[in-house]
């Protein structure tokens, strides 16, 4: 039933899928927002494109939200059906968009991102087991001490790996490239990894850094699995941490603390994370009042204190 009625939308779905492509949209974004639009379509129980209300739309996003998902992903499905409409619109299948009007879900504001201090992130280190633990300790350090996604650990190739120049170049979002250089015990953790780097079974070519036990290119679920395994140790080590929703992109959102905390440059931090709006990486900002704090501890004026002083 699923097949049949998507069918139907085979001509829509294609064209969305080639406009994205052209925009070179990230291969995550194509995904997530393929998903989202099938999802939709389905729901149209054969309705013509061409007929959607805006009372379809937000009926839609009321049942995405009723099953239990959060308002980040309720506003991720709007906007992947006003684009879907905005392709339709430009090349003249529809003459309107029903997406376009409906308010967004409000999402909490200021919440700070969840980051775990220096001395656990070097505790993760320590706690990484198992048969391949140069390559899932160097995947940990990667997302910990360079601020990369789990899509780019995947995307990681060997020819991204500068060893004299002490860099690695990273594939992100929009595919856009960055340069991140490292720090003489990345770089040698680096060249471990790939010296002890799994065989290919398949490609003999195989241009991964990572590669899995299956001998192709990691997954993000093993990099994901890789990073649970890890914060598992962690709570059974330190036990205030039971309990508390930890992530691979918590890594992410370390590396970002942390640096701010060290007093690097907004600029800086929105490079090194592959921002392409500062607006993103203003959400570490909460930081910033400990950096200011101690910046002014530092400051000590010679101020007279002069007794017995009138009032003029």
């Amino acid at each position: 039933m699923y097949t049949d009625i998507l069918e139907q939308y085979e001509r829509e779905i294609n064209l969305f899928l080639v406009y994205m492509k052209d925009r070179e949209y990230s291969k995550e974004t194509q995904n997530g927002y393929l998903h989202d639009i099938k999802h939709f379509l389905t729901g149209l129980n054969g309705k013509s494109v061409t007929d959607v209300t805006d009372i379809d739309v937000l009926q839609h996003l009321t049942r995405v939200r009723e099953s239990g998902a959060g308002a980040r992903y309720r506003n991720r499905c709007q906007s992947a059906i006003r684009l879907f409409y905005k392709v339709l619109v430009r090349f003249r299948v529809s003459n309107h968009n029903p997406a376009m009007d409906i308010e967004k879900a409000k999402i909490e504001k200021n919440r700070h991102p969840a980051y775990l201090q220096k001395q656990f992130l070097d505790a993760c280190l320590q706690l990484v087991k198992g048969r391949y633990i140069v390559r899932d300790v160097t995947i940990i350090a990667l997302m910990a001490y360079a601020g990369l996604r789990v899509s780019e650990i995947v995307r990681l190739n060997i020819t991204d790996f500068d060893h004299f120049g002490s860099k690695i170049g990273v594939l992100g979002k929009g595919e856009k490239w960055r340069y991140i250089p490292l720090p003489e015990e990345l770089r040698y953790l680096l060249q471990l990894s790939l010296d002890k780097r799994i065989k290919p079974r398949n490609k003999k070519d195989e241009p991964a850094f990572f590669i899995s036990q299956f001998g192709r290119r990691i997954s993000k679920r093993m990099v994901q699995t890789i990073a649970d395994k890890t914060f598992e140790a962690l709570a059974e080590k330190y036990p205030q941490f039971k309990g508390i929703p930890l992530s691979a992109h918590k890594l992410r959102h370390s590396f970002a603390t942390d640096l701010l905390r060290n007093g690097v440059d907004l600029r800086a931090v929105q490079e090194l994370l592959g921002h392409e709006n500062i607006a993103t990486t203003q959400i570490y900002t909460h930081v910033m009042d400990e950096v200011k704090e101690r910046a002014m501890n530092k400051i000590r004026p010679a101020i007279p204190f002069i007794k017995n002083s009138e009032e003029p």
